[in-house]
């Protein structure tokens, strides 16, 4: 009885573990795909060409597990408050003279370039002229209020010939530093994103490209002057200082940095804008 009792004992065991997966039979694999983390990743990003650029990677991202959510803003200072707040993972809309500059002024921000993407050459466009050489003593000229973008603005009309500036000065060059105008331009300081508008008002304007673009003007074909393609203005991926070492941000970076995207601002912009990657 107490062999045959064992034997029992012995078959139940064999056919548990059988029934559980054991034995020599491997254990089911889980799919790698439905096992990885879905993340979201919140950016912040004015519409062109920044919105566009992310919405062209937004199924490769998901491919790599990560739900990519666009919040478009039309502004330069509301993006980065909200990445600081914690309300965005990112933003995508500047270069890093002008972040630089605006963690200067909000001591409180703690943000950090996680990686550069695309150059947006500064334009001088106009609706009243077609040529710079017929721009009339005391001409009315609109460029960016913000620090950087303003000295950028004036540096761009330097390199036009339109007025002289302080020996050494840089983008962070003010009106305050022009030291010949011999036009006697009248300079009218706007916010950046305003600045299309103002064409009806003013002889020439300085706009970012991707304000520009915004507006319905081709930067190559419609700009007087522009910046050529050594500018150091590099639009950069932002986020709060320490995330630039999270994974679902350095895969963003990457995938901006495709072949895949350099050839779609190639094909799409055709020079408006140059890959910085």
């Amino acid at each position: 009885m107490r062999g045959k009792f064992f034997a029992a004992l012995t078959l139940a065991a064999t056919l548990l573990l059988t029934g559980c997966g054991g034995g020599d039979q491997p254990a089911q694999k889980a799919d790698d795909k439905s096992a990885a983390k879905e993340v979201t990743l919140k950016i912040g990003a004015t519409p062109v060409p920044h919105a566009e650029l992310l919405a062209e990677i937004k199924s490769d991202l998901k491919e790599k597990g990560i739900t990519l959510e666009i919040v478009e803003f039309n502004d330069y200072v509301q993006p980065n408050i909200a990445l600081n707040d914690k309300e965005l993972d990112a933003n995508f809309f500047q270069h890093e003279p002008y972040l630089n500059d605006f963690i200067k002024e909000h001591k409180d921000v703690k943000l950090k370039n996680a990686g550069g993407i695309h150059i947006e050459p500064m334009g001088i466009y106009s609706k009243k002229i077609k040529d710079l050489k017929e721009l009339a003593d005391g001409a009315a000229v609109s460029i960016p209020n913000d620090p950087t973008n303003g000295g950028r603005a004036l540096l761009l009309l330097q390199k036009a010939e339109l007025l002289k500036l302080k020996d050494g000065v840089n983008e962070m060059a003010t009106v305050q530093d022009i030291v010949e105008n011999p036009k006697n331009l009248v300079i009218q300081e706007v916010e950046a994103a305003q600045l299309p508008r103002t064409l009806e008002d003013v002889d020439i304007s300085i706009i970012n490209t991707n304000f520009a673009m915004n507006a319905d003007l081709n930067p190559m074909k419609d700009a007087l002057f522009i910046e050529d393609k050594t500018s150091p203005y590099v639009n950069i991926i932002a986020v709060r200082d320490g995330d630039e070492n999270r994974d679902d941000i350095k895969t963003l970076v990457n995938t901006l940095q495709s072949d895949k995207i350099k050839k779609f601002i190639e094909e799409k912009y055709k020079g408006a804008i140059v890959p910085a990657f």
